[in-house]
């Protein structure tokens, strides 16, 4: 139970915090910079995000520096962060599964599943404090 709570916490600091910086994005930076500047100037704060967020979730659940349950906790996170993102994608903005992947830049899109898969591993690569 610890996992799943800490999984769902990893998620919501890092998707809370991916909401505002993609308000900002969207609303001030796109406009002057367009979409894949935009998006390539938000990956590296994400990265930093999500290196404290999963600091600070491995320190605050007191997680053990055993990869499988840290990995667990990561895997939690993103299983969670896909599901907004589709409910996001789907409902929202009323498009197919084949037309966001479609509309996704191919540049900044491939940072942006880099950061997944960096999301899904980082509680193991943390170290508690």
């Amino acid at each position: 139970m610890r996992i799943l709570k800490a999984g769902a916490l990893y998620f919501g600091v890092v998707f809370a915090a991916g909401f505002v910086l993609g308000t900002i994005r969207v609303i001030w930076v796109v406009p002057r910079v367009g979409e894949r500047t935009a998006e390539l100037i938000e990956a590296p704060l994400m990265l930093v995000v999500t290196i404290v967020s999963a600091r600070w979730v491995v320190r605050r659940f007191a997680v053990p520096p055993l990869a499988l349950q840290r990995l667990a906790i990561g895997l939690v996170g993103l299983g969670l962060l896909l599901v907004a993102e589709l409910v996001v994608v789907l409902l929202v903005r009323g498009l197919t599964l084949r037309e966001y992947i479609a509309s996704r830049d191919a540049v900044s899109g491939t940072v942006y599943l880099a950061l997944l898969a960096v999301f899904a591993v980082m509680p193991m690569l943390v170290r508690r404090r």
